[in-house]
């Protein structure tokens, strides 16, 4: 028996349309401005935006938390949130000075190890 069912219009709350290449490049239009003003690099990604930069001065420190308030400013106002348990700090450098970055009020946690994709960099800059 053939039902008569048919679908009815949602509002999309969140995400961009998968499957198609319309989502894609909606997608790198609405992150492309993300960086324009920052001091150091940002690598965005599917679903990963990291922040990297030499922090071995008062003035290295401070422009990253400069740009940590530039990508929680851009993720308010364009309704998105920032999944702070998954941002860290990794400490790679023996003279690093351990400055304390905050996102919003919270305090990112510090690592001592980060692992990207399936590399798993130390302290020491040792791979494995």
């Amino acid at each position: 028996m053939i039902s008569d069912a048919t679908s009815s219009w949602r509002p999309i709350t969140s995400s961009v349309p998968q499957g198609s290449i319309l989502g894609t490049v909606l997608f790198n239009i609405f992150i492309d401005y993300l960086d324009d003003e920052a001091e150091y690099t940002l690598g965005k990604f599917a679903d990963d935006t990291k922040l990297g930069g030499l922090a071995d001065t008062p003035g290295g420190c401070a422009a990253i938390q400069k740009d940590l308030n530039r990508v929680r400013k851009w993720a308010d106002g364009n309704l998105m949130q920032l999944n702070k348990g998954q941002c860290n700090v990794p400490q790679l450098r023996r003279n690093n000075p351990r400055h304390q970055y905050l996102l919003g009020a919270t305090h990112l946690e510090s690592s001592f190890a980060e692992k990207d994709l399936g590399v798993l960099m130390n302290t020491k800059l040792a791979t494995s």
